[in-house]
């Protein structure tokens, strides 16, 4: 088997600091995109250039947060393969550990909407880079109900299709098992009324997404204004669900406008509350997250996050 690693991976202009940087891969392979050649690959360039590296799977659910809640994690970064919610893990468990470490991200999950977010590459050696280079910005983040979201927290039908998805299904066909669910329930809910208070203000609506970036689903612009990498949150409101609604939000959605679309709110805010007449199912970062109500307020706090 030819090496990982041969004079022409070189990476040339890393920082001085680079070497002696220790580091922690931390694996997700229940994943969708998870990849252990990548991974070793990513393992290798980060050792020859200096780095003591650990790659460690997970065993169980749970453990990537147990692992960045750790005080004794002694690590200049974590670095997490996975999806959104393997990322979400590791924020809810940096909130209890007083020296939490910088973080990175590895994407290799079935939704990788912050690497949209923060334009993070997919390439090992890009990926290697990056973290040798160790540049940082802030991470923002939200919170529902004290539970950090990196992304968005949404009540509605994203939300029901989130609860309602087979995890065989989500590992065999990946993002197709969305679109599979998403038919299965469509053709037979009954949608509610989800009141939003939003800052005093209240409105009513059938899909209700808090958002802390600019995406939604993958590369879909939902509020051009928003950044994981300053503080506030947005909250869009689709007023109707009706078929014409729905297909009118579809086709917004595609081509970045929903924020301009008829029947849509999107507002800046500190602080929300989801609730409705009978519950509503609702998800954080692509998880389930229980159901209405739910009290959503941007974080105080921020972390360090490693971008290219």
């Amino acid at each position: 088997m030819r090496p990982l690693w041969s004079p022409s991976h070189a990476l040339p202009d890393l920082a001085p600091e680079a070497k002696g940087k220790t580091v922690l891969i931390l694996a997700n392979p229940t994943s969708g995109g998870y990849n252990p050649r990548k991974l070793e690959k990513i393992q290798s360039y980060l050792t020859e250039a200096g780095c003591r590296v650990t790659l460690r799977l997970t065993k169980h659910a749970g453990e990537i947060g147990e692992v960045a809640a750790d005080p004794r994690l002694a690590v200049n970064v974590l670095a997490i393969a996975g999806g959104d919610g393997s990322v979400n893990d590791a924020i809810a468990g940096f909130q209890t550990n007083p020296a939490a470490p910088d973080l990175a991200v590895i994407p290799c999950g079935t939704a990788n909407v912050l690497a949209h977010e923060l334009g993070l590459p997919s390439r090992p050696a890009a990926i290697a880079r990056a973290i040798l280079n160790h540049r940082t910005q802030p991470l923002h983040f939200g919170l529902a109900n004290g539970h950090p979201f990196i992304l968005m927290a949404s009540a509605g039908f994203d939300a029901e299709v989130v609860h309602g998805i087979s995890l065989a299904l989500k590992r065999k066909f990946g993002k197709l098992a969305y679109v599979f669910t998403a038919l299965k329930i469509g053709l037979s809910r009954d949608s509610s009324d989800i009141n939003v208070d939003v800052d005093g203000q209240e409105f009513t609506g059938k899909l209700v997404v808090a958002t802390n970036g600019r995406f939604y689903g993958g590369p879909f612009v939902v509020c051009p204004d928003a950044s994981v990498t300053t503080h506030g949150l947005h909250v869009l409101v689709l007023r109707k669900d009706d078929p014409v609604s729905a297909v009118r939000f579809g086709l917004a959605l595609l081509m970045g406008r929903v924020h301009k679309a008829k029947g849509v709110t999107v507002t800046a805010f500190e602080k929300a509350r989801f609730f409705a007449k009978r519950p509503v199912a609702v998800q954080i970062d692509g998880d389930a997250f229980g159901t209405t109500p739910v009290m959503i307020e941007a974080a105080k706090d921020e972390l360090a996050i490693v971008v290219p």
